[in-house]
């Protein structure tokens, strides 16, 4: 693989040449070649064989599919969710086009694909997290009293029909459990978020608009709380409070650790927005006429603050779910029996073990984390669509 790498990296230097070259020649000069950089035209031959060594290896990757080992199973596997994944988000974009209000459609003609596979993503996690009590075949707790059952349900290899991704290691349904880790995961770091939202504006908005003292002084205290990495500050401080709760305490007590450390960021772009705003003069027009704080953060400040808030809401999203899953990868996070993508993780990685000579085996070890990443991807995706909206940028 590497002599690979570097035959291509080494090939696309002459490559890149050449392609400048000919273009000049073939074109009559035209400005876009003449004036193309050595760079521009390597990574345009660096891109051309990059993709055609992955339609190679995936033409070749079937002479090995079904075979044992299925050395390019993993990478057959990536290439058709690619696929499946571009099909989905071209699919519902035309179908947000075609159905809805009047609104809803002419927001899916301005919308990429990408974000119309991120809001898809999105509405699927929520029906999982929602509807769980209905979708899951098992329950989250319920031990089936067989342990270990390999996945795929082939009862040669040690599978069962009757869990297709096999059972954890006290007879847990792994499907189960992947279908409420989405309650459990998502709706506690959807939570989290929220609160520290709730915090972060508040006080962000209090020292943009009061000054003085209290901004000094909730200023100083974030400068603290952010001089300390946020995953060990949280992890010294959901280990101190385990000493004083348990079970479903500790949970509430992590989200409460989780959201005030996390409030820090929201607060710094909160008090950045706010002072933009209130030097605006229909902030001094509303002061003039004898309005409260309330009027004032809430129908002045809120409402022209809401893109950035809305897309750091985004964005600080994707990082609390990830703190919360390594935590909870870490042993600390959100405690059993509730079902979570983190503690799966960690729980599914005998699976590897069958790597060798079952990948189909060992990739269930990996669909926690991979719901985990799909998730973060869509968000993101959706995130960056919301920023490109409301910079005013046009393409």
């Amino acid at each position: 693989m590497i002599t690979w790498l570097a035959a291509v990296l080494l090939g696309s230097i002459p490559g890149g040449w050449l392609f400048r070259f000919l273009g000049q020649k073939l074109t009559n000069n035209r400005p876009y070649f003449r004036d193309m950089g050595f760079g521009m035209a390597f990574g345009y031959v660096l891109g051309a064989a990059i993709l055609v060594s992955a339609i190679w290896m995936y033409i070749v990757s079937w002479s090995t599919a079904g075979a044992i080992p299925d050395t390019y199973f993993f990478y057959r596997t990536a290439v058709h969710g690619l696929i499946l994944f571009a099909i989905m988000g071209v699919a519902f974009l035309w179908f947000g086009r075609l159905v809805g209000t009047a609104g809803t459609r002419k927001l899916f003609r301005s919308m990429p694909v990408t974000a119309a596979f991120g809001i898809l993503i999105i509405i699927l996690y929520a029906i999982c997290a929602i509807f769980a009590d209905f979708i899951a075949p098992y329950g989250q707790e319920e031990v089936l009293g067989n342990a270990n059952v390999v996945p795929g349900g082939n009862p040669a290899l040690g599978g069962n029909p009757d869990f297709p991704l096999g059972t954890d290691q006290i007879g847990r349904d792994i499907l189960s459990r992947l279908i409420y880790g989405a309650q459990n995961t998502v709706g506690i770091a959807f939570v989290t978020t929220c609160l520290a939202f709730f915090l972060g504006v508040t006080g962000g908005f209090l020292a943009s608009t009061l000054r003085g003292w209290t901004d000094q002084v909730l200023s100083r205290l974030v400068d603290v709380l952010m001089a300390i990495p946020a995953l060990i500050f949280a992890l010294l401080l959901i280990t101190a409070a385990s000493s004083l709760f348990t079970g479903f305490g500790l949970t509430v007590a992590m989200i409460v650790i989780i959201a005030v450390i996390d409030a820090t960021r929201v607060f710094r772009l909160a008090r950045a927005v706010g002072m933009n705003i209130v030097v605006m003069d229909y902030i001094e027009a509303a002061k003039l006429r004898g309005e409260g704080l309330g009027y004032l953060i809430f129908r002045e400040i809120l409402p022209n603050a809401t893109a950035p808030l809305l897309a750091e809401f985004g964005l600080r999203f994707c990082f609390v779910f990830l703190t919360i899953a390594s935590l909870s990868f870490l042993g600390v996070g959100i405690q059993p029996p509730l079902a979570d993508w983190g503690t799966m993780v960690r729980d599914l990685s005998q699976f590897i073990n069958f790597a060798s000579f079952a990948p189909q085996v060992s990739a269930v070890a990996l669909l926690p984390a991979l719901a985990i990443a799909l998730l973060t991807v869509a968000v993101n995706f959706v995130v960056d669509w919301m920023l490109h909206k409301s910079s005013g940028l046009k393409e």
